[in-house]
């Protein structure tokens, strides 16, 4: 069906009681969600909001649409921005809608000829003579009693399932479906926990390349699933029967050839009792109290021991060892008091002694939510009858390879790290050691009274500057930099000729009315997955390492000449954005001003915005903190040819500031890796 025809169908009056928000608005224009708040002002003629909140209010998408194409600034709303927007406007809420939409695009996909017959039709006719086509295609790829079953083709939702195919004409039917339900989950952060698609591929590798068969009993939205390559048969379940129709259209889409999906609580009503797989993979709900502990205490999945209230993890395990085949793997994605917990102690060293327990590997911060807490993967197997179990127990720790870097960055590290120590281990059953990273740990050693599995206890830590040769080169580098820092020392101060000359001066506030600087307050979140600056790399003067935030905003990213200000704190700093740092997010706490490189010079604006008297008189004082107001920190009016030459001078200070930095970095690991050398015997004293 031709897109010019979809859209039509979608201008209906659906389109009309649709509504959106700023954030939405700034996506149909193309442009920043400040500049659409500095349009309300001026434009009187702007649509009066139609709900939402005071702070966050709504508009009415046919108004926004006639306004912005009244200004020129919108020849026509995109095809997918008009299909999402039919999508949260649905009166059923946007998860049946996505449900109604899937469905549709299971038929575009797998049975375009029918589809371009319904599509002849009126709409109550199509919806008549959809219902079986879609029963056919679904039961096809979701088999019988599937969890779509209950959400029957609506004629008010033809329009929308017209424009959706004409959608998946554009883009394709699966990544018509993975950008509708992307959207979906950035408008709604809160409400769902996701898997980040790298620690879903490191699982979904670690299960194995032979895995045909595999099930996720805490499935979500099916992102652990969908990352298996070659599987012939999916197995899905979720307590939630959203979630549960969301990951069967996913997967049916991404096509899996056979996906049964069930939407049940796993551990109290198992819809898979009677399957073994090749691999299950699971992110379990962490530290439930109400899992089913008193209705299932004779429950036969409990092999290594009835787990207590508090080891809710524990009992996710054993349901995913009792779904394994023999020789089959599972990984699971635990919270780190699993590895220690006392009144789990029993069960893991019951895990060890029959071998079902495999490696454990301490993941980065950040890696998933929550997004503080250093998570730990169980890799695990299903041991067989009369084999021997492994001597060893592989515990990884890949917390060091992200200590300096943003965690977007070092996951091919990660996972390469992890996956390289884990098939060595897995063929032979042992691997070369690698200080604090990883090593192989006799199972006697871990079977004490406490039964520690947490890797950084059992692994020795790596010497700080490394063996004699690495000492030796951070030694010269520090020579050398402390050779620069000299080089790049300020001359003597000296008094301006005639005395102290104030010229006028000027606020960040009134040049950003002026035009002459742009001001954004950083938020750390949005769509994507740029790394963030937070106000401690600010302060340090090292790259982005905080994680983003999803939300449904599009975020401002740095750029080069950027001047970043944190404003908590009190202290007197302002950041130059360079090549290095650029295409960022701000954090939270940060003010980005974008000076115009015709009105203003980047490194003039951040010298004057550190001096300590224009710090202390914009800033306010609460009962825990001192708070900058950025609008008033003051800078003198100059013609821009001055400016640059006081740019000049304060870039020097900040690279002779960064010289400083690194010297006292260097000598610090030099200090530590002697005395830690010293210390392990891997340098002598003379």
């Amino acid at each position: 069906m031709p897109e010019e025809n979809a859209a039509a169908e979608v201008t209906a009056a659906e389109v009309a009681a649709a509504e959106v928000t700023a954030a939405e608005v700034a996506r149909l224009a193309g442009v920043g969600r400040a500049a659409v708040s500095n349009w309300r002002p001026p434009h009187a003629d702007f649509p009066k909001p139609v709900g939402g909140t005071e702070t966050s209010p709504s508009f009415s998408l046919d108004e926004v649409e006639h306004w912005l194409r009244a200004q020129g600034k919108l020849a026509e709303v995109p095809l997918r921005e008009r299909v999402w927007q039919q999508i949260a406007a649905h009166p059923g809420g946007a998860v049946v809608a996505l449900v109604q939409a899937g469905g549709a695009l299971l038929v575009v996909r797998d049975r375009p000829t029918d589809w371009l017959e319904l599509t002849a039709v009126s709409d109550a006719r199509m919806a008549t003579l959809l219902r079986p086509v879609l029963d056919q295609a679904l039961g096809a790829r979701l088999g019988p009693g599937h969890a779509l079953a209950e959400i029957p083709p609506d004629p008010a939702a033809m329009p929308l399932l017209r424009a959706a195919a004409a959608l998946a004409a554009e883009l394709g039917a699966r990544q018509a479906f993975e950008f509708l339900l992307g959207r979906h989950l950035d408008a709604n952060p809160r409400q769902y926990t996701l898997t980040p698609d790298g620690l879903a591929a490191l699982m979904a590798a670690l299960a194995g390349p032979a895995a045909r068969t595999v099930l996720d009993p805490a499935c979500g939205t099916g992102s652990l699933l969908r990352a298996v390559r070659g599987a012939t048969a999916l197995y899905a379940q979720d307590s939630a029967p959203e979630l549960a129709a969301l990951a069967a259209l996913r997967l049916a889409l991404n096509g899996t050839p056979q996906v049964r999906a069930a939407a049940a609580d796993s551990l109290r009503a198992d819809a898979f009792a009677q399957d073994t797989v090749d691999a299950v993979l699971c992110h379990p709900p962490f530290n439930e109290r109400a899992w089913g502990h008193e209705e299932l205490a004779y429950d036969p999945r409990w092999e290594y021991g009835f787990p207590a209230r508090t080891e809710s993890e524990l009992a996710w395990v054993q349901h995913a060892l009792a779904h394994l085949r023999e020789g089959g793997t599972a990984v699971l994605l635990m919270p780190p008091a699993v590895a220690a917990r006392r009144s789990g102690r029993r069960i893991r060293a019951d895990l060890l002694r029959r071998g079902a327990l495999r490696a454990v590997v301490a993941l980065p911060a950040g890696a998933a939510p929550p997004y503080g807490i250093p998570l730990h993967l169980w890799v695990l197997r299903r041991p067989a009858p009369h084999a021997a179990p492994p001597a060893g127990l592989l515990l990884i720790d890949t917390a060091a390879l992200a200590a300096d870097d943003r965690l977007r960055s070092v996951w091919p590290a990660v996972h390469e790290a992890v996956q390289e120590a884990w098939s060595a281990y897995d063929r032979t059953g042992s691997v070369a050691q690698a200080p604090g990273v990883s090593r192989v740990v006799p199972v006697i050693e871990l079977l004490d009274d406490d039964v520690d599995l947490t890797p950084a206890r059992h692994l020795p830590p790596p010497t700080a500057g490394g063996g004699p040769a690495e000492l030796t080169a951070v030694r010269e580098r520090l020579g050398e930099t402390l050779g620069r820092a000299a080089r790049l020392t300020p001359p003597a101060a000296a008094a301006p000729a005639g005395g102290t000359v104030r010229p006028p001066m000027t606020t960040v506030g009134e040049l950003a009315r002026a035009g002459a600087l742009e001001l954004h307050t950083g938020t750390g979140g949005g769509t994507g997955s740029a790394p963030v600056l937070t106000e401690q790399d600010v302060s340090t003067g090292s790259g982005p390492t905080g994680t983003l935030a999803p939300t449904a905003d599009e975020p401002v990213l740095t750029a080069p000449g950027d001047v970043l200000v944190p404003l908590v704190g009190g202290a007197a700093i302002a950041r130059v954005v360079d090549e290095a740092t650029a295409g960022a997010v701000p954090g939270r706490g940060l003010a980005l001003l974008r000076p115009d490189p015709a009105a203003l010079d980047p490194w003039f604006l951040a010298g004057f915005l550190r001096g300590t008297a224009n710090t202390r008189r914009a800033s306010s004082h609460a009962s825990t903190a001192t708070r900058l107001d950025v609008r008033r920190l003051r800078l003198p009016r100059l013609p821009l040819a001055q400016q640059q030459g006081y740019g000049l001078r304060f870039q020097a200070l900040a690279e002779f500031e960064d010289a400083l930095r690194l010297a006292g970095r260097l000598g610090e690991q030099l200090v530590q890796g002697f005395h830690d050398g010293l210390s392990d015997g891997t340098v002598t004293p003379e």
